[in-house]
């Protein structure tokens, strides 16, 4: 196909997303100066469009709960009130079910996943940088913060920790600014979204904060975590529990200048642990949000007996807490009962221009099976950094004591652009699992 036809045909496609969302929001192409969160008359219908895009299978545009029933597949938890949700193979890419899948709505600070994935192999972690009051001055009112003071020096694996840990809109904009700006970092995130086929997101500010025309979707996020767990440092950072912050330099008793630090906690806490949530075994990142227009969000990664599932919820309407992540663990322990049994519904599609990607809309029908169910510090590695709290063990109950890796036929994306197979995707080397 010429380079012409393949342009005019990514053309439709952005197109379709663009006017498929239009009963939710308009987009915004650019970064818009933080303002208080949209009125109720911006937010999105309280049910999913009748048409969605089809990126990844038709079954995937479909409104309710799309899932191949069999012989042997478990039923879906019933108690699952989440708007959107989906359950796939990080490996081979399958979405093994999913409820409104492509359906638009606001991400919070899951986006952040994105925002890592773009920025993250721009500056090396050992570099340091001192905060203007500048970089700070456009962050949301109500954000999220992990603390970063003005004419303080960090290095980048500071903000990174932050970024991840503490989901600081603070850290975001530092390294935006760094990025060039605000409006370059959108403007770069949103291109990036493009060429991972994630055609449902539009980004309006890099941090996830309350915007309008801001959206994602399960898909999207659930895309931009299997892009960015490709990266060591981002596998990384997504898994750390615990951490040594810097904190603010002053003066001693004694008048000697010094600066500490203080700790921060992972607030996943399917990662991190809640006194109404257990530490989910096999867990190993990704990101989870909560904002007043996107309620609460999350995308998680975890491992058990050789199988590597990513689940997305987004906005459980139940309201009791920690209700996002005890979906997300529900969701995921059927998805570790199917797995090799249910026939998938769908793909996670590969980026544009990658080995054997399909910039069309359907790759995969996904219409095998039954039909589905309808409605329903210092950048050192100096051990400051607590390991994820939970490695996997074995299907047979015999466990292990270090996961070395998750292995498989995990799909790994190359310097060169290609997506190749059979390439071990591992857990960082500080996972343990907890006895």
């Amino acid at each position: 196909m010429s380079a012409s036809k393949k342009t005019a045909k990514r053309t439709l496609l952005v197109t379709s997303a663009t006017l498929l969302s239009a009963a939710l929001t308009a987009p915004v192409p650019a970064f818009a100066a933080p303002k208080p969160s949209p009125t109720p008359s911006a937010t999105p219908s309280a049910t999913p469009p009748a048409n969605m895009s089809t990126v990844g299978g038709e079954r995937l545009g479909k409104a309710g709960t799309q899932v191949n029933l069999s012989d042997g597949v478990p039923v879906i938890p019933k108690d699952i009130s989440a708007r959107s949700w989906i359950v796939s193979d990080a490996e081979s890419g399958d979405v093994l079910a999913s409820h409104n899948a492509h359906w638009r709505l606001p991400p919070a600070s899951t986006l952040k996943m994105l925002f890592a994935d773009t920025v993250l192999p721009k500056f090396p972690k050992t570099m340091e940088h001192k905060v203007t009051s500048a970089e700070l001055a456009d962050v949301g009112a109500g954000s999220s913060m992990v603390g970063i003071k003005e004419k303080e020096t960090y290095t980048v694996h500071d903000l990174w920790l932050g970024v991840f840990l503490r989901s600081g809109n603070d850290a975001v904009h530092v390294l935006s600014h760094m990025n060039g700006g605000v409006a370059a970092t959108v403007k770069e995130m949103n291109e990036h979204a493009e060429e991972l086929q994630a055609l449902d997101t539009n980004v309006v500010s890099p941090d996830g904060y309350d915007e309008r025309g801001q959206v994602s979707s399960a898909y999207d996020l659930t895309l931009f975590a299997r892009s960015g767990l490709q990266k060591k440092d981002f596998r990384e950072y997504c898994s750390t529990v615990t951490a040594k912050f810097p904190g603010e330099t002053k003066k001693n008793k004694q008048g000697k200048t010094v600066r500490g630090t203080f700790e921060i906690q992972n607030t996943n806490r399917l990662l991190a642990g809640d006194s109404d949530v257990s530490v989910y075994q096999g867990i190993a990142g990704v990101k989870n949000g909560n904002t007043t227009n996107a309620g609460a969000t999350f995308t998680g990664v975890a491992e058990r007996g050789g199988k590597v599932l990513l689940v997305t919820v987004m906005n459980p309407s139940e309201e009791e807490h920690n209700e996002v992540y005890k979906e997300t663990a529900r969701l995921l322990d059927w998805g570790f009962k199917a797995a090799g049994k249910v026939q998938p519904v769908g793909e996670l599609v590969a980026p544009q221009g990658a080995a054997g990607s399909s910039p069309q809309p359907g790759s995969t029908d996904g219409n095998t099976g039954s039909s589905g169910e309808a409605g329903g510090g210092s950048g050192k590695t100096d051990g400051s950094a607590s390991p994820v709290a939970n490695a996997s063990a074995k299907a047979d109950g015999g466990g292990i004591g270090v996961a070395l890796g998750i292995t498989g036929g995990v799909l790994v994306l190359l310097a060169g652009g290609a997506f190749l197979i059979n390439r071990r995707w591992p857990l960082p080397e500080l996972v343990r699992r907890r006895r």
